[in-house]
């Protein structure tokens, strides 16, 4: 399946919560497609959760929250996105954001952690944190403490010909600073990635 996945808006919506995520329809497979809505609603549903008991251990008066997606690759049977959910209870200074995403292959509906992505064994990690070090260096990126290497299930996504491993608000930088995000050129990592995945099907035929 080369062609874009359809997607579609859903929403949840009740009193304080504006949640939308995404829906996807139409695949050949539709244990695949059942398979990647319930991963999407999950998520969707945990970042909602982690919201409410952060907010509530704050107190204050009522929380108000707003949840949206980007859609960051969809080709070659690839489906990558972002989630995100937003919350502020007053009288709080500000709000609080919540990043997540998702990577699926359309065949079969799976969803790929980050070392799925790469053959077992092989360095990418210390390619990824060799990369990621450079960047905070050239871009002079304030760190709240010293960068000590991506995590095993490092958040990130696919977007085109690149890998963005991204670290959550108060993780790496201050909150000024926002998400952290860091591409890696899915050539520098070319020679570990599992050709059949997600990110090797990116590719597939350059």
């Amino acid at each position: 399946m080369r062609f874009p996945i359809p997607v579609q808006t859903g929403s949840y919506i009740v009193p304080s919560i504006e949640a939308y995520y995404p829906i996807v329809y139409g695949l050949p497979s539709q244990p695949a497609q059942e398979r990647m809505n319930a991963a999407i609603r999950a998520q969707a549903g945990a970042m909602i959760e982690e919201q409410r008991t952060s907010q509530a251990a704050a107190g204050g008066g009522v929380t108000t929250m707003t949840g949206l997606y980007e859609i960051k690759t969809n080709e070659r049977g690839v489906l990558s996105l972002t989630q995100s959910n937003y919350a502020y209870t007053p009288p709080a200074a500000h709000g609080m954001t919540l990043l997540r995403s998702l990577t699926f292959d359309a065949a079969t509906g799976k969803s790929y952690a980050l070392s799925e992505l790469f053959r077992n064994g092989t360095p990418y990690r210390a390619v990824i944190d060799a990369d990621v070090r450079r960047q905070i260096e050239e871009r002079d990126v304030p760190l709240l403490a010293d960068f000590r290497g991506i995590a095993a299930d490092q958040p990130y996504y696919i977007a085109d010909k690149a890998l963005v491993v991204y670290f959550q608000l108060y993780e790496l930088t201050p909150y000024v600073y926002g998400f952290p995000m860091f591409p890696i050129s899915a050539y520098a990592l070319q020679e570990y990635v599992v050709e059949a995945g997600p990110l090797g099907r990116m590719l597939a035929g350059v």
